[in-house]
């Protein structure tokens, strides 16, 4: 048994589950207070990303990340105004056939604005060939990154959902809109604040792994894709088993990399989201209030 390369696998997907386990919770954020799939949510990690790149030539790193989440964050409450809000009344599937539209237009403009270069941001600390040892396994210091801000993010959000005013009332919404709207909460603004609250936590997700995946302007399907996955078999709307099953996803990606090609790894997502389609609708984790945004 080799154990230092089944330490770098095991931390290969860790890194790799943590990444879609914050775009999961992105998702889980949207469909907690409208009820649909944000499918626009892979392209705000780019976006994120790639503002942070355009920005860092003319800022310092950290206020370029800053700024990039802050735009983003503006950017995904505009479009929730412009294109979800006069379509409120409308069908759970018209809604998210919108917001697989606002995807194609996002990448779209990207195209555009960034053309097809690769790019990426430095790394926060050392360079591309510095590493820590673990058990004999080598991994990057961004790794570490990624992970650290996987776990603040996800703690963040239990604090603001649990003892905030706003997540309390955002949390109002996700059970029950008209009771929520009879208490005097705005359940217009909490849904634009969900797509602030999803768009920044995605740009700042996009800006973490940058520097070890770098940032092309179509790699927010991918991602949306592995994200939507890892909502769905942890549960819609239950965040704390989307961290769980990005977790596993990750690990199970890991683990047919090291025993099959490497190709096999892009329809891991797809025959697990099919199998619990199929078997286990409701996710491994079942939620015990229905439309209870769930952060812990």
């Amino acid at each position: 048994m080799n154990v230092p390369l089944i330490v770098q696998y095991g931390l290969s997907g860790i890194t790799v589950g943590s990444i879609y386990a914050i775009v999961a919770v992105g998702f889980n954020i949207i469909y907690g207070t409208t009820g649909i799939i944000n499918f626009a949510q892979g392209e705000f990690l780019i976006v994120g990303a790639m503002m942070a790149i355009s920005l860092y030539g003319v800022v310092p790193l950290w206020l370029a990340i800053a700024l990039a989440v802050i735009v983003t964050a503006i950017l995904g409450g505009l479009l929730e105004m412009v294109f979800i809000r006069p379509a409120r009344d409308a069908s759970v599937l018209r809604l998210i056939v919108i917001t697989i539209g606002l995807s194609i237009l996002i990448r779209e403009a990207m195209l555009h604005i960034w053309d097809e270069q690769v790019r990426s941001l430095p790394y926060f600390t050392g360079t591309s060939i510095s590493t820590i040892t673990i058990l004999g396994a080598h991994i990057s210091p961004q790794v570490l990154w990624v992970l650290g801000v996987s776990a603040v993010t996800v703690a963040g959000l239990t604090v603001f959902f649990r003892f905030t005013l706003l997540g309390r009332a955002m949390r109002a919404c996700a059970d029950d809109r008209m009771a929520a709207c009879l208490c005097g909460i705005n359940d217009r603004w909490m849904v634009t604040l969900s797509f602030m609250l999803s768009a920044g936590i995605g740009a700042l997700a996009g800006c973490v792994i940058s520097p070890v995946t770098q940032t092309q302007y179509d790699m927010g399907a991918p991602l949306a894709i592995k994200g939507f996955t890892v909502a769905i078999l942890g549960g819609l709307g239950n965040s704390t088993a989307a961290v769980v099953a990005g977790l596993l996803l990750g690990l199970l990606e890991a683990f047919v990399v090291s025993q099959f090609a490497a190709a096999y790894k892009e329809a891991v997502a797809i025959v697990v989201l099919l199998l619990v389609l199929v078997f286990r609708p409701t996710g491994l984790f079942v939620r015990r209030e229905i439309g209870e945004l769930r952060t812990a």
